[in-house]
Order: structure tokens, then sequence, then C-alpha cells
């Protein structure tokens, strides 16, 4: 699995011809992101999903509570599980890697022109908001890398699509890993809000894994839920995202 992106920074100009430059587009996308890091606490529900090769049928699905504290702290605490315990296996390995990954440097997974080679592919409408298409050529072999595109907001520069493959699969078993990660505003913070990961797993066939966001908490309901121990169900008190 790939960490969260963080970071944008400028890039290489493209051959293509942009509304503006590709390096204004880029610089513009380092500068909103560096503004939306989380200032305050939150919390977000996530429902995993697990599907074995050729079924439609999830065999396998988590529920998982996401805790933030600012500056970099996150911890997670698995809801609901129900399937095989396989999923929630896989389910753990995600969360500890965006636990850890949360406490270090992301410069190396950031969408930056030390890790890729930007080009600019036209412009395109994604959930009625119109997005400037980027390619993504990572510079190195690594799974924290995707080569592939990303649909970047015309108004706002946020980033609101990534997928593609990632550049070095984790594991010989798996052939390749395909990805699709969507984003939202949350109060300010530009959180996931849903991710595949297609894994063409050798002599199984292909897997998958999803995950969306059921409920977002903000710092005032998160002390809330501290101070009374006290969880509120999924989708009650859940703040949709601000539109850009």
């Amino acid at each position: 699995m790939i960490a969260l992106f963080s970071g944008f920074g400028v890039a290489q100009q493209s051959t293509g011809t942009a509304t503006l430059p590709l390096n204004s587009i880029l610089d513009a996308m380092q500068k909103i992101q560096s503004q939306a890091r989380p200032q305050a606490a939150y919390q977000v529900i996530r429902e995993y999903r697990i599907f074995g090769a050729g079924s439609s049928n999830a065999n396998s699905e988590v529920v998982a509570e996401v805790n933030f504290s600012p500056p970099s702290t996150k911890n997670y605490r698995i809801q609901t599980s129900t399937g095989t315990n396989r999923g929630q296996q896989v389910v753990r390995k995600v969360l500890d890697h965006e636990v850890e990954s949360s406490t270090g440097t992301q410069s190396r997974s950031a969408l930056t022109r030390d890790n890729y080679d930007f080009t600019y592919l036209g412009e395109t409408v994604l959930d009625a908001r119109q997005c400037y298409l980027l390619g993504l050529k990572p510079k190195r072999k690594e799974k924290e890398l995707i080569s592939g595109q990303a649909w970047v907001d015309k108004n706002s520069f946020f980033v609101r699509h990534i997928e593609g493959e990632v550049a070095k699969t984790p594991s010989w078993w798996l052939k390749k890993v395909r990805v699709k990660l969507s984003f939202a505003d949350f109060d300010g913070s530009w959180l996931q809000t849903s991710m595949e990961a297609v894994a063409d797993v050798r002599m199984l066939g292909a897997h998958t894994l999803t995950s969306h966001l059921v409920d977002y908490r903000g710092a005032d309901v998160v002390a809330s839920h501290t101070g009374s121990g006290s969880s509120t169900p999924f989708g009650s008190r859940a703040q949709k995202p601000r539109a850009h």
C-alpha cells in the first residue's frame, strides 16, 4: 500500500500548452497544500472491504477509527470486523504504515520534482469540477510512487484524484498494483475520502481492497468524545467536505 501524499512542488515544463504554465499550476498546488495541513485534532471512520479474485462480494469488511492529533500523531482502533481474519490483518498493515508515515518524513512520496516528472495532459471535469489533468512519471522505482495521472482543481489547485500503477510492487507475489485515491476538504484539512487498490497476485488473480470515509469528526466533537468516553454512531454529526 502507499502512504497518503503530502506536499506539492514545482516540476519541469511540458511540451503541451496549458491555460497556465505547468510550473505555475504546480507552484499554486504547493502553496495551497501547505496551507491545508491539519492544524487541529480530528477523527475519521473508514470502512474497508476486500474482494477475492473474480468475486463481486466482499469476503471481509472492517470498520476502523483513525485519530489525528497535531502536529503529526496518528493512532487507530478496529471497531468491527467480519468475514475472514485475513481481511483484518491486511487492514492493520495498511493502518500501521499510515501511522508510521505520519511521524516520519514523507518527502520521498510527495508530488515534487525530486520524485516525479510532470506533464500537462489537458483539462477535464471530475465530479462537476473543472480540473487540470497532469501526468505523473516517477523518477525512481519505489512502492511509494505512482505512475499515472493527477486531477487538479482549476479553482482551488487542490489535488482531487490520483490514479495509476505503483512504481514498484511491495512483494514478489504481486505482479502489479493499480490504485485510485480521492480527496476532499474537511475544515481546511485535505483528506483522503476513498481508495481502491487492485493487486494482481501471482497464481491467484486480482484481489481488491477498497476504503471509503464513513464519518468525519472535528476537534470539538473529538474533545467531547474524549471527555465522555462515548462514541457517536456512523454519520451522526458527520461533516461534509467543503466545495472549492
